[in-house]
Parts: structure tokens; C-alpha cells; sequence
């Protein structure tokens, strides 16, 4: 365990070097006022919320301006679109949720800017959930973007989770085809300094995922290269890209279009198991050692998780939330929300957040240092592009390839990234379990034949973690809280 300790020193020393980055096109720039009133407390639904244990405070704002829409001429599958702004505006006023060290001088300079989810047709932020611990590891701060018409009606209206209408009765959203340029808005805001105080900004960084991942798609190909306002994005969980236009104004249907391959920025897309599959191979695209493009596939992972759905939600990073975890993977839960997500079989407990950390420090060291990620591994599979997707699978039915984390080299558990739907006489929210993935414990017998003895499967365990930090897809400090979690457990005590 103390070798793995003695690489976090290694994996943090690196020589400083300046990290401004010269704009381009600044985005309009919006007013900015703190948001009051109703409940007094600002709304998010599925977020981790105290952040106090984790030096951090909150606020929250109501954003306004005049956003612009956009057409293509064009949209090829190279995702070198031809995009223009409409030359009329609407007005729009939405919110962003902010998050920042309460100790001023340990702010490193970044931003993280999440497009909030709205799939649920409420503002959701998975990327924070899953991504908070290293977001406050770096000392950086967090902004959430209510950037679709969803999110605000929920606010103002509710739906799923209450809504607080007296709060939000400013709030006015034209359609989500401004939604693209009011994100622009919310960046730009961020880079002038009116959203965080006096902290100053030197890197803004996007992240999405799911729906609002296919939204960062268009946004880079047919956005990024008129407005210059974000410095790297971390696209998490991307199938389609999204409309550019949203009905009855000519909608665009956009299929499997790439990255775009002359960008000025850096990009990681982030990819589960299910992604990869819904993707049928096809949103796959060549990188190269010196290119501004990775693409990460994790193995074990589902679209989301119970970390991302429970765990996440308290997770101070005391070491609490790796021995979680390795609980579930024993003893899976099949109703992670009691009376809204009720799932037919145990959803899946991979190692998607522990990995989600290592793409959230190599994004902003990317940016930062210009030292690109490492080149990951794909998923291996038998199937070829545009066909159901069939992985290759090991003999406890783990999908071989791509991203290796202990929780699939050292295994208690098969992770699957499909196979779930909601449970007979379900809440309707549990249609989403399909994206949840499954998790089958192996049996006592099964655990025997794997490992003699408890110390036989930490030994395992450490050395799986140790190829991982030394594949760079794990961090130091998560692969020492995994193993602490693993020695502590009584898997073949």
C-alpha cells in the first residue's frame, strides 16, 4: 500500500510554466446579479451539497442577456461544420450554481463548467457528483449551467423534485436553440471575473454529460470556433451530438458526427461500457500522440452507477466512500432512490467516478502544461462498426480492454454496462435504469476459487492498482483509498 503512497509524490511534482491562454472571439457579455428569495436555497437536483467538509462554499446567480441561435450550412460527419449566428437575439435569464475554496488562495486558477442534465427534465449535475472530490483536490472551482428550457421550467414549476417558484420567477428561457450561446454567455461571465469574485480565472474548462454531452459535441463543432470561451472540454458520456436547432426552426439531425480534428482546444470523451455500445462503434475516431483529442472507454462501467446515484451524494472523501462501494459490489442495490428508481436487477457499482477523477486532473493538466493524457486502450470488440455492439469478455463475463481499475483486475463482482430495466410496477423515473448497468456478485465459491485467503486478494487487489497509476487512468490518491477500502473488507477473511 505505502508503494503506492510514495508514487503520489511523483505524480504531483511537475515544473510550473505559464498557462494563459490568449482569446480569440469573446462571447457577449451578460449581467450578472446573486439570485434571492423563496426558499432561500438554491435548487439541484441529485447534487452533493456539503461542502463545508470539503472546504468549499456555495452561491448562486441569475444570469441575463440577449442570446443568439444558430444555422448550418453544413454539418459532415468530420464535424467541421459551417455555422453562422441568426442576427436576432432573444432574451434569456437563467441561473448557475457556484462552487469555490472557501480559502481564497488555494483556488488554482481553474474552472470547471458543467451543462447541467436535464434528462430527467429537471437540472441534474453528474459530472460534479461523480468529479467533486478531485474538482476540490485541485483547489479548483465549479459552476453548473441551467442552459436548457427544461431545467427552467422545473425551477419555476417543479416536476420530479419541488420547484421554487418565487425564487425563480425571474427566470425566462427563449428554447434550447439559444442554449448554446447562453453557455457561452455563462463562460464568458466566468472569464471577466463576475461570477467568482475576485478569483482569478486562467482556465475555463466545459463538462457534460449524457444528454448534455451531445449537446458539448455540437457546441465544439459548430460553436467553439466562433465564440473562443472554453479552454478544454470533458465530454462524458456522448452518443448523437444535438440539435443545432431546436423545432419547429428547421431542426438538424445530427448522426454520430466526430470531434472535430483542427481544434485549437484540448477534448476527452469519456465513455462507459453502454456508451460505447448505444454508440454501435461508430462514435469512435483516430487520435494521435500530439493530437488535441483522447477517447477514454472504461471497462465495468455502466452510463451511470450507484456511486453516481448514492454514494456520490455524501462522499467527503474519507475513505467512507470506497468502502461503500466495495459493500455494494457484494450486496447490489436494486433500488438506489426508494419510490423514484426502482430497477428489475442490481445496478452496476464499477469504477466509473475513481476513473472520472484521473479525466478531470489530465483535462486541466492538459490545458495547464500542454501534456496530453495517455492514449487509452478501446473496449475489445467482436462485433464490427454499426452492428449491435458484443464485447469480448474474460471467463467472469468482465468486458476485456480499454480502461483497467482494480474493481475489474481484482474482481468481486461481473459489472455490466446493460441488461437493466425498471423493476413490474415501478415509478415511471425508472425507465432510466436501463442506463444503470448491472452488477452479479460472485458466489462465496466463486470468491474461494479466486483467492485462498483475504490476503491473497489485497495482493491482487494492490498490484492491479499499481498498474493502473502506472498507466496514469488512476490516481495515486484514489488507488490508496481503494486498497485501504479492500484491506479493510472481509471478502475471504
Amino acid at each position: 500500500m505505502r508503494a503506492i503512497v510514495g508514487l503520489t509524490l511523483a505524480w504531483l511534482a511537475w515544473a510550473a510554466s505559464a498557462d494563459v491562454r490568449p482569446s480569440a472571439a469573446a462571447a457577449d457579455s451578460p449581467t450578472v446579479v446573486p439570485a434571492s428569495g423563496g426558499g432561500g436555497v438554491p435548487l439541484i437536483f441529485g447534487h452533493f451539497d456539503d461542502l463545508d467538509a470539503i472546504g468549499y462554499r456555495g452561491a448562486e446567480f441569475f444570469i441575463s442577456g440577449n442570446a443568439h441561435s444558430y444555422m448550418a450550412a453544413t454539418t459532415p460527419n468530420d464535424g467541421k461544420w459551417n455555422v453562422t449566428p441568426d442576427p436576432t437575439t432573444a432574451p434569456y435569464t437563467t441561473r448557475a450554481i457556484v462552487h469555490t475554496p472557501k480559502n481564497a488562495r488555494k483556488f488554482n486558477g481553474t474552472v470547471y463548467v458543467e451543462w447541467l442534465n436535464v434528462s430527467g427534465l429537471v437540472d441534474a449535475s453528474p459530472d460534479w457528483v461523480h468529479g467533486h472530490l478531485q474538482i476540490a483536490r485541485e483547489g479548483a472551482a465549479y459552476v453548473g449551467v441551467s442552459a436548457q428550457l427544461a431545467g427552467i421550467n422545473q425551477l419555476k414549476n417543479g416536476g420530479i423534485a419541488p420547484g421554487d417558484p418565487v425564487r425563480y420567477a425571474p427566470l425566462v428561457h427563449p428554447g434550447d436553440s439559444y442554449s448554446y450561446d447562453i453557455y457561452s454567455q455563462v463562460g464568458q461571465a466566468i472569464r471577466d471575473g463576475r461570477l467568482l469574485g475576485g478569483l482569478a480565472v486562467r482556465r475555463v474548462l466545459a463538462m457534460g454529460e449524457s444528454q448534455s454531452a451531445g449537446r458539448l459535441v455540437t457546441y465544439i463543432d459548430g460553436v467553439h470556433p466562433l465564440v473562443d470561451v472554453y479552454d478544454g472540454f470533458l465530454v462524458h458520456s456522448r452518443n448523437v451530438g444535438a440539435a443545432l436547432r431546436e423545432s419547429p426552426l428547421a431542426p438538424i439531425a445530427v448522426s454520430f458526427a466526430d470531434i472535430r480534428d483542427d481544434l485549437d482546444v484540448p477534448v476527452i470523451v469519456f465513455q462507459s461500457e453502454l456508451d460505447v455500445a448505444f454508440g454501435t462503434l461508430l462514435t469512435r475516431q483516430p487520435e494521435t500522440r500530439s493530437g488535441r483529442f483522447r477517447l477514454w472507454e472504461v471497462a465495468g462501467t455502466a452510463h451511470y452507477d450507484e456511486y453516481g446515484l448514492t454514494i456520490g451524494l455524501t462522499d467527503i472523501g474519507d475513505g467512507r466512500g470506497e468502502i461503500a462501494n466495495l459493500a455494494a459490489m457484494q450486496d447490489p442495490p436494486t433500488e438506489p432512490t426508494p419510490g423514484l428508481i426502482e430497477c428489475a436487477l442490481p445496478i452496476n457499482t464499477g469504477p466509473m467516478h475513481w476513473v472520472f477523477n484521473a479525466a478531470v486532473h489530465w483535462i486541466n493538466r492538459w490545458v495547464k502544461y500542454g501534456t496530453p493524457p495517455p492514449i487509452a486502450p478501446r473496449l475489445e470488440a467482436t462485433s464490427p462498426p454499426g452492428a449491435p455492439v458484443v464485447f469480448a469478455v474474460d471467463e467472469h463475463g468482465n468486458t476485456l480492454g480499454g480502461i483497467r481499475t482494480p474493481l475489474v483486475d481484482a474482481p468481486i463482482a461481473k459489472l455490466l454496462g446493460a441488461g437493466n430495466t425498471g423493476a413490474p410496477g415501478a415509478p415511471p423515473t425508472s425507465m432510466f435504469c436501463f442506463l444503470f448497468g448491472e452488477t452479479v456478485p460472485f458466489t462465496a465459491a466463486e470468491l474461494a476459487a479466486l483467492y485462498p485467503s483475504h490476503a491473497s486478494f489485497v495482493s491482487r487487489f494492490y498490484l492491479a492498482g499499481l498498474s493502473a497509476v502506472n498507466s496514469q487512468f488512476l490516481l495515486p490518491p484514489d488507488a490508496d483509498a481503494l486498497l485501504l477500502a479492500a484491506v479493510r473488507s472481509d471478502i475471504r477473511r
